[in-house]
């Protein structure tokens, strides 16, 4: 990969709901690396989140699109909701490599929870060379973990993950889904639209009663 390329930023979740934190940690990668957008791309069906009942694709993306709408920097793609079974992050990243071509450079942002179990992600080899991969912390992570995961894989894959702490990230989608389902308030955790949208559409009142 040249340093002449242009930089994109790849944002992958079930942004379910999407908060404050996944937007802090977008901004924060995209001034730290020089990125020319941020793509966040609501995950279609992922296999490792079959223990529990993820909210409906078309409910995801659209409180995604409301929480970006007016950074002029960032997009959200359907690239993955528009796919029939499992979807996996290398197949999604040689779609966008495929489309964007040779003049582009990919950023992979995604939680440090999610990198110390990288090794386990399909054609794990074939990924790591499609882009770059940004670690992206939260208060209290235990570091030596996540540094001994960043420096094994770096030895053995010849490629280097890089670490970014945010501290917006002690927000977390799953304690918003719980919030609601107890009647909490969420306000300020993430944009107001969202809330909005999450009242009408009464989303996560069953949350609680599902996931037990």
């Amino acid at each position: 990969m040249s340093d002449k390329r242009i930089k994109i930023g790849i944002m992958g979740g079930t942004f379910d709901p999407i908060h404050y934190g996944h937007l802090v940690t977008a901004e924060a990668v995209g001034y730290k690396f020089n990125l020319s957008k941020v793509i966040f791309v609501p995950s279609g069906n992922p296999p490792h989140k079959v223990a529990r009942v993820v909210t409906n694709q078309r409910d995801r993306y659209i409180m995604t699109v409301l929480a970006t709408v007016t950074n002029p920097n960032c997009e959200v793609s359907t690239i993955e909701l528009n796919k029939k079974g499992y979807t996996y992050t290398v197949d999604t990243m040689k779609e966008f490599s495929s489309i964007y071509g040779d003049d582009y450079e990919f950023y992979f942002i995604t939680g440090a929870d999610a990198i110390l179990e990288i090794l386990n992600w399909k054609n794990i080899d074939t990924l790591l060379n499609l882009c770059y991969f940004v670690a992206a912390t939260r208060p209290g992570f235990s570091n030596k973990e996540l540094d001994e995961r960043l420096d094994y894989i770096e030895k053995e894959y010849g490629r280097k993950i890089f670490k970014v702490v945010v501290p917006s990230l002690a927000i977390s989608s799953t304690d918003i889904r719980r919030r609601v389902a107890n009647g909490e308030p969420i306000k300020y955790l993430l944009p107001e639209v969202v809330e909005k949208y999450i009242q009408k559409k009464h989303l996560y009142q069953e949350w609680l009663r599902v996931t037990i």
